[in-house]
């Protein structure tokens, strides 16, 4: 299991204290060992996505929140020039990503309702702009939080088992491409901008809460590939329809932490890891990509 981290921009509130730090994790299995590139022949099925703004290619168009990009001057780079939901002027990184590995050219979100099968099958984002590691993040926003996002990834599952059957279902997920992008929205937008977070947690307290969400999500994401386990209960709303605007906001307690394991590290980046750079330089020439940093955890 692999963690690419890209280091981005001080936030104009905090500039001076911290640097908010954008985790990117990306995990390929093959037959359950890590690759750190594609053996002879092998190919990537899908690419699935979960995360914030930065790879939500149009989730929270069909989520009843105020964080929204559906309407110029988003999408004007875009293919048609038109909005798509991308809190972007045209791709978002995701999209990079599955080019990359030859998948698609672009990323639908599961939202989408005109999401076909074959989508499915391809792999899609259940990204949503303005949720976090922590709980709490997704609830002030009314957004898709980690673990509403986990649960459509077991929807999708159960829809392609159901149509393609049980083996070919799992070499699909196991030879896939997963990656998880957040925890900028937790650090600028909860800790600092609302009161909840910062009387109760200093800056490493509250980073280690993150990082316990991180490594629960993934041990429950591992479970969820294999079929078997449970997932901590998000919203109980049909995923094709509009989610609630009224959402209580609930901090969690300590025990939803407390037997979390710490974020393994993994060893030395791939030459796609390189690659993904370059292109996103290129697709995005106007921020400071390029000079943004590629290490792992």
């Amino acid at each position: 299991m692999k963690f690419l981290s890209l280091f981005s921009f001080p936030t104009p509130l905090c500039k001076f204290f911290f640097t908010v730090i954008i985790i990117i994790v990306i995990f390929v299995v093959y037959n359950g060992a890590t690759a750190n590139k594609l053996p002879v022949n092998e190919t990537v099925p899908a690419v699935f996505v979960f995360g914030d703004s930065i790879v939500d290619p149009g989730n929270n168009n069909h989520v009843k929140t105020i964080v929204k990009c559906d309407f110029p001057p988003y999408g004007r780079d875009f293919i048609g020039g038109m909005p798509t939901g991308r809190f972007s002027n045209g791709r978002v990184p995701s999209d990079i990503v599955a080019e990359i590995f030859n998948v698609k050219k672009l990323l639908p979100a599961y939202l989408d309702p005109n999401l076909q099968l074959q989508d499915l099958l391809t792999g899609v984002s259940f990204a949503s702009g303005g949720a976090g590691y922590d709980p709490l993040t997704a609830e002030v926003v009314s957004v898709l939080s980690l673990s509403d996002q986990l649960e459509m990834f077991k929807d999708v599952i159960g829809k392609i088992k159901a149509t393609v059957g049980e083996n070919r279902t799992e070499m699909i997920v196991s030879k896939s491409i997963f990656i998880v992008c957040i925890g900028s929205d937790d650090i600028a937008n909860t800790y600092y901008t609302t009161p909840f977070r910062k009387p109760h947690y200093d800056i490493p307290a509250y980073t280690d809460l993150m990082a316990k969400s991180a490594s629960s999500f993934l041990q429950s994401n591992n479970t969820s590939e294999r079929g078997k386990g449970s997932v901590r209960p998000g919203s109980k709303k049909d995923r094709s329809g509009e989610f609630a605007s009224n959402r209580v906001c609930a901090i969690p307690e300590d025990t939803e932490w407390r037997h979390s394991k710490r974020v393994s590290r993994a060893s030395q980046p791939s030459s796609k890891t390189f690659q993904l750079q370059a292109l996103l330089s290129n697709e995005f020439p106007q921020q400071e990509i390029s000079g943004s940093k590629a290490c792992l955890l």
